[in-house]
């Protein structure tokens, strides 16, 4: 019955500030991504900034705009001041059953609080991942043989595989690095390392839908007759690169050492069925020629080690004789002994070495020639020979899920390990752990701003607790959620899980704030809590349904459907427990009486 114009002040004049303060705290409950110093956290800055800016003038629209838009549109209505409007049936019938929940708080409470704890307990059995793979209809594929192979060796399987490819009517083109990684032409690609002995290719399938297919019998041709290359297809990824998705870094003061720790890490990993392609960053020893110069004969012909050097240089890598000019480029031409000459060994000890006078002698008789074996790379990681033990995981399983399995029994090899031996994770377990951790480093900065929000609003310490207490609720139903969507927990979800945490606070203030409202109207408690809840009911309802209906277009996208899920699951039972959990909680903290006549 109220005019448009008193009816659209009093959205400003009763939400405002509450609905402002729940901005605030949905805001800084994006600050850990904002801030967070990592690869994740910067991949994923500009979402904080997007939602930042949108909620701040969401903020705007809903209390300046809307309440606009209403009083310009909307008819006068022509009700007397005061007409009651009779409860719908749905509404009569939450209101018996808020009414049972105050007489029955202490079992709504112990509930909740059971559930929660369930909740915690059933999370364990979500799948973790990092970031999921892209949708994208390109495949990668990379080809490595041994350590010491040539890129001619290289050049000729990749021609092998070209045909393979040439016949799959499911592929459009593919293009192929050889020496080399693809170049970044996505900005999650871990570019590769040049060398000799690997290639890399970027096939681009028909579609994502037929992408798998693709995958599987790439993968089956590469198993059977391919059996000598170490070959891995794989879609792209999101999120920051990590290469192999099982890594084990395997670090000690000597390289003997580390290659039988590494060895034995492997052989564990092996074990576990769900794991694949097991491998070393480096691990092969490569065939190697050793010269030793026999100084005292070097010295009477007046030959130097230097000089030596510098004929085996011009022979076998060449030097510069000379230049061409190609438009305005000079180009160097270099001279080498040709290719039969440089692969046999006897060429060697009949090179030439220039000494004094235009002379020359065999290297041969200044030399002596051994022949072994040679640590063709070395990783270090803080300056230790560092060795990582990498594999894959099998279709449809999450690395954490591996990773888990092989705890125990690593945990028991690294108990074994002499001192100064150490196994660290790594991988998409190891990635994820950094990105979580700089992201918990922000979370005290984000508790402080949240609680100095809130209590500028409710200006009670108790009400603070209330409303702190009834925040986490989302989470039973995140947990739910994944665990029927069969959805990883990633760094997205994450993301998702804390912006839920805002809008439960959000709605828990605006409920706060309007049975502080009709108490200070002079409103018995036990009355002000129904009134106030009924009064809320509705604007809470809607907003939550609004955002899950939101939600829904993308939660079949493989990058925000996890998050989506997340939030949907956690909104609809938070929602719940907003409207009937928190007026329990209330009136058990105050020890309001279990009815209004009670009271009086």
């Amino acid at each position: 019955g109220w005019t448009r114009f008193r009816a659209a002040t009093y959205a400003y004049t009763s939400t405002a500030f509450p609905m402002l303060t729940g901005t605030l705290v949905s805001v800084a409950g994006f600050l850990p991504v904002g801030f967070a110093k990592s690869g994740a956290g910067e991949y994923c800055f500009t979402l904080f900034a997007v939602v930042a800016i949108a909620l701040l003038v969401s903020w705007v629209v809903a209390v300046i705009f809307t309440p606009y838009v209403g009083a310009a549109f909307l008819k006068e209505r022509q009700d007397p001041v005061g007409t009651h409007v009779q409860e719908k049936p749905l509404t009569r019938r939450f209101r018996n059953l808020l009414l049972a929940a105050l007489k029955r708080r202490k079992l709504i409470i112990g509930a909740t609080a059971a559930a929660f704890a369930a909740s915690v307990l059933l999370f364990s059995l979500v799948e973790q991942e990092f970031f999921p793979a892209s949708d994208r209809p390109e495949l990668l594929v990379d080809l490595r043989l041994a350590q010491n192979a040539s890129i001619k060796a290289t050049q000729a399987q990749v021609e092998r595989f070209e045909k393979v490819l040439a016949q799959d009517p499911d592929i459009l083109y593919h293009t192929f690095y050889i020496g080399s990684g693809a170049v970044r032409f996505y900005l999650p690609l871990n570019v590769q390392l040049e060398n000799s002995n690997f290639a890399q290719a970027v096939i681009v399938t028909k579609s994502y839908e037929v992408r798998d297919r693709v995958r599987a019998r790439l993968e089956r041709v590469l198993q059977d007759d391919f059996d000598s290359l170490l070959a891995r297809v794989r879609p792209l990824a999101l999120g920051p690169p990590v290469d192999w998705p099982i890594q084990y870094r395997v670090s000690g003061p000597d390289i003997a050492g580390v290659r039988r720790a590494a060895e034995q890490v492997a052989d564990v990993i092996r074990r576990d069925p769900h794991a694949r392609l097991v491998n070393f960053d480096w691990n092969e020893l490569s065939k190697s020629v050793r010269i030793d110069i026999d100084q005292d004969k070097a010295r009477l012909l007046g030959v130097s080690s230097e000089q030596v050097a510098a004929g085996l240089n011009a022979m076998l890598s060449g030097r510069t004789v000379t230049q061409v000019r190609d438009d305005i480029y000079l180009i160097d031409v270099r001279g080498r002994a040709g290719a039969t000459d440089r692969g046999d060994l006897q060429a060697l000890r009949d090179l030439e070495i220039s000494v004094d006078r235009g002379r020359s002698v065999p290297l041969a008789q200044i030399a002596r020639f051994r022949y072994g074996l040679e640590e063709t790379t070395i990783w270090r990681r803080e300056r230790l020979p560092t060795i990582t033990v990498q594999a894959d995981v099998a279709r449809g399983l999450q690395a954490d899920t591996v990773v888990r399995e092989l705890d125990p029994q690593l945990k028991s090899l690294a108990a074994t390990l002499p001192a100064r031996y150490t196994i660290e994770v790594g991988g998409a377990v190891g990635e994820s752990a950094k990105g979580q951790n700089s992201i918990l480093a922000v979370v005290p900065i984000m508790c402080v701003l949240m609680l100095l929000i809130l209590m500028s609003q409710l200006q009670s310490v108790q009400k603070l607790l209330l409303v702190v207490l009834t925040a986490p609720l989302g989470f039973i139903g995140v947990s739910l959620a994944l665990l029927v969507s069969h959805k990883p927990f990633g760094f997205v979800a994450m993301l998702g899980t804390f912006a839920l945490t805002g809008m439960i606070i959000r709605n828990s203030l605006v409920l706060m704030a309007q049975i502080k409202d009709y108490e200070d109207e002079g409103m018995e408690r036990h009355a002000a809590i129904v009134e106030a809840t009924m009064h809320r009911l509705r604007p809470i309802l809607l907003t939550a349904a609004a955002a899950i209906l939101g939600l829904i277009p993308i939660a079949g996208e493989v990058f925000w459907g996890p998050m989506a899920f997340a939030m949907m699951g956690g909104l609809l039972i938070a929602t719940a427990l907003t409207l009937i959990f928190l007026p329990a909680l209330y009136a058990a903290w105050y020890r309001v009486p279990a009815d209004a006549a009670a009271q009086a």
